[in-house]
């Protein structure tokens, strides 16, 4: 299975620094046409053309290339036969079914967390919530908007992280992403920060206290408020 790109960025448990290993150039173009993708930059169903995403992006042709492969594993686009790549459609149906597998995967990651966690489990949650509640104040969001979607996504990663399982953070990584974009095209960014700050630290709450009925019937919730009403 190919390396999901989400991956390439990670973050220290009870630091508000995030690591940025050193990225080849196809993680460099993979990343920052994800990036593009998730914040709307790409439309659905658009074409991407190569020879301008490395004029763009200011890289040679054969890893802008690689990095489209990735992001095809990743869901984010589609390879159309012989003649490149768009990025990939949504419909209510896809949606759906995104968030009906997101919910599955998440939730046993979260009951397995819950169940193995330990004290630098509960830090990393509170140390999360804390940057992320530093970042919805208006002041802060309107010039660090993709600072705060990187660690909105940390928070999420480290509820499950106490899992043991590798490959359901894999999975939960690439299917946050590919909500994420649902999210965005449909709600843009978040309208209310104090609902936003106590839906959160209510999640944060039931998780610590080891409510596992509480805290999966809250998350499976949390996840579909993507849907506006």
């Amino acid at each position: 299975m190919s390396e999901n790109i989400t991956s390439l960025t990670s973050y220290q448990a009870g630091s508000e620094s995030i690591e940025k290993p050193e990225l080849t150039l196809s993680e460099k173009a993979a990343l920052d046409i994800q990036r593009a993708i998730l914040n709307g930059e790409y439309q659905p169903e658009q074409k991407l053309g190569i020879h301008e995403l490395a004029k763009k992006y200011e890289l040679g042709v054969t890893p802008v290339r690689e990095g489209l492969s990735r992001l095809v594993s990743a869901g984010l686009v589609v390879a159309i036969g012989n003649r490149g790549f768009r990025v990939a459609a949504v419909s209510k149906e896809d949606l759906n079914d995104l968030l009906t597998t997101r919910s599955l995967i998440e939730l046993e990651a979260l009951r397995l967390s819950m169940k193995r966690g330990n004290h630098e489990w509960e830090a990393a949650i509170v140390a999360r919530l804390h940057w992320m509640n530093q970042l919805t104040r208006s002041s802060l969001l309107e010039h660090q908007a993709d600072e705060f979607d990187r660690v909105h996504k940390a928070f999420h990663v480290a509820l499950i992280s106490a899992c043991g399982s590798p490959r359901l953070i894999q999975f939960h990584s690439m299917l946050y992403d590919q909500t994420f974009r649902y999210r965005r095209l449909m709600m843009g960014h978040i309208h209310d920060p104090a609902d936003f700050q106590q839906e959160h630290q209510s999640l944060a709450d039931k998780v610590i206290n080891r409510d596992i009925e509480g805290a999966c019937s809250h998350l499976y919730n949390h996840v579909r408020l993507v849907i506006p009403e």
